[in-house]
């Protein structure tokens, strides 16, 4: 009554089958011109983990990490960036709201404020200075560029 006695999904039936697979490939002479893969505990294969072949198989190039490249000097230089824009009096003004905001959230002794308003009034001046910055970035593009601006996100 063992349904798994019966099964043809075993490992015995997965390695015949694969044997199968693999003799019928190297019978259509798949495989037959791969090199053998080196064995590096073996002495006799450290020719071929250096990169030069015995007996007229093509050899794989290694490259030489101590051979000087003719391309050193023809790396990518980034140019400079550009420089940041100066900041605007509103902006400059958002983000003294926003210290203000952090001053009275840590350190809420400076304004002589009881401790139960000191929080709520921190997040209600920290959330005015942020949506002030987020108010005031500019969706339309430059003026001064031309009708193939690019994409404006």
């Amino acid at each position: 009554m063992d349904s798994r006695r019966d099964s043809t999904d075993g490992p015995e039936d997965v390695d015949a089958a694969f044997a199968e697979i693999v003799a019928s490939l190297e019978r259509d002479g798949m495989g037959a011109n791969w090199p053998d893969p080196p064995d590096f505990d073996d002495p006799q294969d450290e020719p071929v983990a250096a990169g030069i072949r015995p007996e007229g198989q093509p050899r794989v190039p290694t490259p030489d990490p101590d051979a000087d490249d003719e391309d050193d000097n023809e790396h990518f230089v980034p140019p400079e960036p550009p420089p940041l824009p100066k900041l605007r009096a509103g902006t400059i003004a958002a983000l003294a709201v926003i210290l203000v905001g952090v001053a009275l959230l840590f350190i809420p002794q400076l304004f002589g404020i009881s401790t139960q308003l000191t929080v709520p009034a921190a997040l209600v001046v920290l959330c005015a200075g942020v949506g002030w910055l987020v108010l005031r970035i500019r969706p339309d593009p430059p003026q001064d560029s031309g009708w193939d601006d690019g994409a404006v996100l």
